[in-house]
């Protein structure tokens, strides 16, 4: 099955030609690399948030598969929803799902489900990161997961489900945690609580993160993937993380209410 592209035209460009031409402002293919297990991206439109991305995806030594959890945006499908085969389509052409890979995180999870509505709609939390990978690796495979629920438990579980898959199936992968930082707020008070939720991901503690989260307040959608991200990739031996670039739509557009963003790297 193709899932194809919702947001092309909108969030991206949506012609292959501008599309590589945006992409080749925001990577920077000179930039030093690191081995990771995972990394935290924003998803918002480029023009917002395509600067942190690209740092973030400039600075990673890339696999074979990137494993992208998405926060789920809308109701249809299941909560847990892992889109199982066939390929992602953008501008720039199909990128093929590691089918073998997303139905064994599905056979070792109880929350996980193969499930196709939760990725369509208008959802573009996993779409948006595609072209970055294609752009770099062309030929690139991915398995698409989003989640429809915060809880910590469900996270880390689902985290431990695609560390076990990785670990049985020898695939190198990076797992990509795909979310936004502070949403609607001022830039002041968005860095605030953002720099309190990267203190917590830099010492590779979804607890902390999560527990800092409710108690400020938080409004980052980012919470659930990184979380899972989190509880795979110390599985498969992040030992130290780093903050590449933070920033919010505001400086784009001169607003002061923004949503904010975080190009975060988990290192090996």
């Amino acid at each position: 099955m193709i899932r194809r592209p919702v947001v092309a035209g909108a969030f991206y460009p949506g012609s292959a030609t501008e599309l590589k031409a945006t992409l080749a402002k925001y990577v920077d293919k000179n930039a030093p690399k690191e081995e990771v297990a995972g990394l935290l991206m924003p998803h918002a439109g480029y023009i917002y948030s395509g600067v942190v991305a690209g740092a973030a995806i400039s600075r990673i030594v890339f696999k074979d598969t990137f494993v992208i959890i998405g926060p789920k945006h809308y109701a249809p499908g299941e909560p847990f929803s892992v889109w199982p085969d066939g390929a992602w389509q953008t501008p720039l052409g199909n990128v093929e799902v590691d089918e073998v890979l997303a139905r064994k995180i599905v056979s070792l999870s109880q929350y996980a489900k193969v499930d196709y509505r939760a990725h369509e709609e208008d959802e573009h939390a996993i779409e948006v990161q595609v072209p970055f990978l294609q752009y770099i690796k062309p030929d690139v495979r991915i398995v698409p997961i989003l989640m429809g629920g915060i809880e910590l438990e469900v996270c880390r579980e689902i985290g431990h489900a695609i560390a076990q898959a990785v670990k049985a199936l020898k695939r190198e992968v990076v797992i990509l945690a795909s979310g936004d930082m502070t949403h609607y707020e001022s830039p002041e008070r968005a860095e605030v609580k953002d720099m309190s939720a990267i203190e917590a991901m830099l010492a590779l503690d979804e607890a902390e993160l999560a527990r800092r989260y409710y108690n400020m307040r938080m409004t980052m959608c980012a919470l659930g993937p990184v979380c899972t991200m989190l509880a795979a990739a110390k599985e498969l031996g992040v030992k130290s993380a780093e903050l590449v670039k933070y920033g919010n739509s505001g400086d784009a557009t001169g607003d002061n209410r923004v949503v904010a963003y975080a190009g975060v790297i988990f290192k090996k």
